[in-house]
């Protein structure tokens, strides 16, 4: 679901960088390196071998299925140009990701490449409709060597998790091609930090060591320890999520004694940089600069063992330093989402102490452009695969007049939210289907915006299944539970403190409740309690009403443990069901659905 981080900033040493590569070189390259390290001498005469080899790192982070290029905002990056201008850039799609990342290889002995989680999970429907298949096929097909189990990985719970990794049918579709059964990932999925409550020990490897040539580096893989706070409870049954820092130096200290003394840590939690751009200096010195959020934390507390971490989770886009514990910088990354950046890294390994010389460590992030060749084999798989869904996918569920924003909306209330939000009250208002008189809309389950333009052959603004399913992608239950007034308005509340303060969690909200939002103020604050209204009237802290919502908010999923107390469920259709009925009931071609105002919250800043 959605992302929480919590500003906490850090300054991180000055760094050389050139800005328009995004080019980032860790402390002074010489002054602090041993006076040997680079030795390629030529002593008597003869030309002595290299101590040093270059190792390529080339890393991304939560793809979420997306092989097609994203659309509308989703699929843009944001560029700073030398002057100072902000530019958007079309990218992603594994057609150009593939190209990318083997036009990168070229010319390097030794290259690897790592991924920091949610590779599957909120997809579109291309890939979500075959339980991901589609996606391991292609990071296969990438030659993927590595990736940290994400939050998203457990959607569909360990089993399903395990059935990616070691292949097999479905258990209920069985298999989805005549005569092929899925052969599963052939690179290891790591999960040091989620263990079996039965036997208390990890679900998957804790790590793995990539070898060549006598070079040798451990990677540990970690999701972020909070994942059963923003995955749905079926999803996370039976498994524990232990801390990030303790596990990673726990499996730090393990391979040391392996004699692995190179080691990258992959972790799926992440923070966010001042600015959005993907080429930004995250070790400016200006005041406000740098990178604030539970990685900043986390990579303080890592083992100085550990030479750099890949990480995720935000879908924010920095190549940054942060200290390690022994105060010495250490490189931090993240590519932002769906394939849009890969981070190139270089990591010199020291071929007599076997370990990484952190001060020539360099990384850089690099737009997965449109304007390259895509890669045959990727659009042959996308072909294969959306021709299996294509009976469903093109399938017309409504009509638009216009983009009508989720993801890509820069308000705390969405247009697309209110849609969402709308349909779920109208779907569940009847007596018989539970009788709500509001309904909710966690923000983090809009995965998508609805463009206007056609994806396909069906024309501009017509919303197809495979579009709708793009943006809630999850298939939620509705559910519809009794909330007294002052629980409703502690939901409110809550969306703005606990913890969701460092990073406000707006709830998107039905037609009829209106209130303000105070973002000059702090905490439960922000939202002003006297200003809340359903259908005119202020809310009564005594009175009980019925409240439509998707199961995780109901189980008190993105910290809302107030709409986890409802009581008397009825259990409706789902997110995905009622969202496409009320677009058929609501729009024709002749008559399309507009944008809605996005007008029920009137933010104070």
């Amino acid at each position: 679901m959605s992302a929480t981080s919590h500003p906490q900033k850090n300054r991180a040493p000055r760094r050389v960088l050139a800005a328009a590569a995004g080019l980032a070189t860790v402390g002074a390259l010489v002054a602090a390196m041993p006076a040997d390290a680079h030795d390629r001498g030529h002593g008597h005469g003869h030309h002595q071998p290299s101590r040093t080899v270059d190792v390529q790192l080339l890393s991304f982070n939560d793809l979420h299925g997306n092989l097609e290029p994203p659309a509308g905002s989703a699929g843009t990056v944001s560029e700073t140009q030398a002057d100072g201008t902000v530019t958007s850039v079309p990218a992603g799609g594994v057609e150009y990701l593939a190209t990318s990342l083997r036009k990168a290889r070229k010319g390097h002995a030794y290259s690897v490449t790592a991924a920091g989680g949610d590779m599957v999970g909120a997809s579109p429907l291309l890939s979500g409709l075959f339980h991901d298949e589609p996606t391991i096929e292609a990071l296969n097909k990438i030659d993927l060597d590595v990736t940290a189990v994400g939050n998203h990985e457990f959607d569909e719970g360990a089993t399903e998790l395990a059935r990616l990794q070691n292949g097999g049918c479905h258990p209920v579709e069985g298999c989805y091609e005549k005569g092929k059964k899925f052969k599963g990932a052939d690179f290891p999925y790591l999960a040091a930090n989620v263990t079996s409550e039965k036997t208390g020990k990890p679900i998957l490897k804790p790590y793995t060591v990539w070898k060549k040539n006598g070079v040798k580096i451990g990677f540990i893989g970690v999701t972020l320890e909070g994942t059963p706070d923003i995955v749905t409870a079926n999803g996370v049954k039976g498994l524990k999520f232990h801390d990030e820092i303790e596990t990673v130096n726990k499996y730090a200290k393990e391979l040391d004694r392996q004699g692995v003394k190179s080691i990258v840590a992959l972790i799926h939690e992440g923070g966010a940089p001042a600015s959005t751009s993907y080429n930004y200096d995250c070790d400016s010195p200006g005041a406000g600069d740098g990178i604030s959020g539970p990685i900043v934390d986390i990579a303080k507390g890592i083992s100085p063992k550990v030479d750099a971490l890949v990480t995720g989770h935000t879908h924010q886009a920095y190549v940054c330093t942060v200290p390690d514990p022994s105060g010495k910088p250490r490189m931090v990354t993240s590519a932002a989402s769906f394939g849009k950046l890969y981070t190139d890294t270089t990591l010199t390994y020291d071929l007599r102490t076997k370990d990484i010389v952190r001060t020539s460590v360099k990384s850089a992030n690099h737009v997965v452009s449109r304007d390259q060749a895509k890669a045959t084999d990727m659009t042959k798989l996308i072909a294969r695969w959306n021709k299996l869904a294509a009976p469903i996918a093109n399938k017309p569920q409504g009509w638009i007049s216009a983009d009508i924003n989720g993801r890509g909306a820069t308000t705390p209330e969405l247009p697309l939210g209110d849609l969402i939000a709308d349909a779920q009250l109208e779907g569940l208002a009847p007596a018989d289907k539970g009788g709500a008189v509001v309904a909710f809309m966690n923000p983090g389950g809009i995965r998508a915006d609805l463009v206007y333009a056609a994806s396909g052959g069906e024309g501009d603004g017509v919303v197809t299944y495979g579009e709708a399913f793009t943006v809630q992608p999850f298939t939620n239950m509705m559910n519809v539970v009794d909330l007294t007034g002052a629980q409703l308005v502690a939901a409110l509340q809550q969306q703005v403190s606990g913890s969701n303060e460092a990073s406000p969690k707006i709830l998107q909200i039905s037609e009829g409740l209106t209130y303000t939002l105070d973002l000059t103020k702090s905490g439960a604050d922000r939202v002003v309690a006297g200003t809340i209204r359903l259908n005119g009237e202020a809310i009564d802290p005594a009175k009980t009403y019925r409240v439509a919502m998707n199961e995780f908010l109901a189980g008190g999923g993105d910290g809302f443990a107030a709409l986890g107390e409802g009581t008397n469920k009825l259990v409706g259709p789902s997110d995905l069901d009622v969202f496409n009925d009320y677009l058929a009931a609501h729009s024709t071609a002749t008559a399309p659905l507009a944008p809605p105002a996005a007008d029920r919250i009137t933010v104070v800043r």
